[in-house]
């Protein structure tokens, strides 16, 4: 009796942390917030790169060594690396510039992970206005919404 007390129990608590993680191809799955939050952090990022402020922008990105980003030049992986590289190609708020995104869609993958798809552009003062595109792949770390790998082709 007591085997199957304690079998009762651990199959009930079992069950009980399953139910805590939603299933995204339930139809009572909704991503709104998540993604209102996520759009947050790009927000935020825009506002941050076109004052000049790298340091902010970035911690829209996971501060792990695990941290990817892909660009022209092939991956940086770490969050040092990547900061240390747009330090180096962005030295001065004239040459950040104004980055705008226009996000294009933000896909959830599970409940704590999502894709976001978009265009990215910067006016500076040289007229260029470079843009290209990006693939971000989000996961909410300890309760926040962080970029864990970048892509961004331009």
């Amino acid at each position: 009796m007591k085997q199957l007390i304690i079998s009762i129990l651990v199959l009930s608590v079992m069950l009980l942390s399953a139910c805590k993680v939603q299933d995204i191809n339930s139809p009572n799955f909704t991503f709104d917030t998540e993604a209102a939050a996520i759009e947050e952090v790009m927000r935020k990022q825009e506002v941050a790169w076109s004052q000049g402020d790298i340091e902010t922008f970035m911690q829209g990105y996971w501060n792990s060594e695990k941290l990817s980003f892909g660009g022209a030049r092939g991956f940086t992986y770490g969050y040092d690396n990547v900061l240390g590289n747009y330090k180096k190609g962005y030295p001065t708020k004239e040459i950040m510039g104004k980055l705008t995104f226009d996000i294009i869609d933000i896909m959830p993958v599970s409940s704590d992970a999502a894709y976001v798809l978009g265009r990215y552009s910067l006016e500076v003062l040289d007229d260029s206005n470079p843009t290209g595109y990006f693939t971000l792949v989000f996961r909410k770390i300890n309760g926040d919404w962080k970029i864990v790998t970048d892509h961004t082709s331009g």
